[in-house]
C-alpha cells in the first residue's frame, strides 16, 4: 500500500537512531547559527556565519553544513539589489578627467598601494538626507577614512583626504594610486592638485561603468544593508551608526577572500609577509 518494498521498509525502521542523532545534531547546530543569523538581524549568509562561528565561537562547521541548514529552518539572508536608476554626475567643461590607469586591477597584494574613493547618500528619518565619502584600501579592503557631511560641497572630499593623511599608521606606497569615478568632485582642478601635491597618482573608472569601482559600490551596499539608517533621527545618530559600523567592518567583519580574516587582521598579515 505504501509502495515501498518489505527490505526498505524494514532498513528504515532500524535506521531510527540514526535519524533521530542527526535531527539532533541538526537542532544544536541550528541554535549557534540562529544566534549569529539573528544577532546581525538576518543580513549574514552562510560564509560570514562559517567564519564568525570559527573566531568568535571557536566552532568549525562545513559552509554547506550552514546552508543546508539554514535552508531547512528557512533563515534567508536579506540579499542585496542593484539600483538600475543610479544618477551619474557629469562634469563641466573645466574639469579635466584621468585615464582608467587601475583596470580594475583591485588588489595589488601590498597596502597602501590602491586607494578607492567615493560618495553616497544616506537616507534617513523622514526622507533627510546625508552624504558619506570613504577611502577603501584595495589590498586589505580596510576603511582608511571617511567623513559624513550634510552638502555635497567639495569640502567632503578634502576632508576625507585629510583626514587619510592624518592617519599615523598610512605610509602611502610610492606608486600609489587613488581610483575615483568621473564625479566632478574628483574632476575638480583644486581636488586634481592636492591629490598630486600629496604625492599621489589618480585614475578613473570610464563614464558609466560602475564596474571600475566595484568594490567601493560593494562595501557602501553591505553597509547600508548592515545599518538601519531610517531609524535615525537625526545627523548626529547617523554619524554614531556609522562610525559603529566602521568599527565593525575593519577589525570585526571577516572575509572569506582575506583567508577569514578582518580587514585590520589581513593589513597586518601582509605587513608581516
Amino acid at each position: 500500500m505504501a509502495g515501498v518494498s518489505r527490505s526498505g521498509y524494514y532498513n528504515w525502521l532500524k535506521s531510527e537512531d540514526t535519524r533521530q542523532k542527526r535531527e539532533r545534531k541538526d537542532e544544536a547546530d541550528y541554535t549557534l547559527i540562529k544566534k549569529v543569523f539573528s544577532l546581525y538581524k538576518g543580513r549574514v549568509g552562510a560564509l560570514q556565519i562559517k567564519m564568525m562561528l570559527e573566531n568568535d565561537d571557536h566552532v568549525i562547521m562545513n559552509h554547506k553544513r550552514i546552508r543546508r541548514i539554514m535552508k531547512k529552518y528557512n533563515l534567508v539572508c536579506k540579499i542585496r539589489r542593484a539600483n538600475p536608476y543610479k544618477q551619474i554626475a557629469q562634469a563641466t567643461q573645466e574639469h579635466k578627467t584621468c585615464e582608467n590607469k587601475l583596470e580594475r586591477q583591485f588588489d595589488p597584494q601590498e597596502p597602501h598601494k590602491v586607494l578607492l574613493t567615493d560618495i553616497t547618500y544616506i537616507y534617513f528619518a523622514k526622507g533627510q538626507k546625508a552624504y558619506l565619502s570613504a577611502i577603501k584600501d584595495g589590498a586589505t579592503r580596510e576603511i582608511l577614512a571617511y567623513h559624513l557631511s550634510s552638502s555635497l560641497k567639495m569640502d567632503i572630499v578634502y576632508a576625507t583626504l585629510d583626514k587619510l593623511m592624518k592617519r599615523e599608521d598610512f605610509m602611502p606606497h610610492p606608486d600609489c594610486l587613488i581610483h575615483s569615478d568621473q564625479g566632478v568632485h574628483y574632476t575638480h582642478p583644486e581636488f586634481q592638485k592636492k591629490v598630486r601635491d600629496l604625492g599621489l597618482d589618480q585614475s578613473m573608472s570610464r563614464r558609466g561603468n560602475c564596474w571600475d569601482n566595484a568594490p567601493m559600490e560593494s562595501f557602501f551596499g553591505h553597509m547600508k544593508d548592515g545599518v538601519d539608517f531610517k531609524a535615525c533621527s537625526s545627523v548626529f545618530e547617523v554619524k554614531q551608526a556609522i562610525e559603529d559600523y566602521m568599527e565593525y567592518y575593519n577589525e570585526g567583519r571577516y572575509q572569506w577572500s582575506l583567508q577569514k580574516m578582518t580587514p585590520v587582521q589581513y593589513r597586518g598579515h601582509l605587513l608581516a609577509a
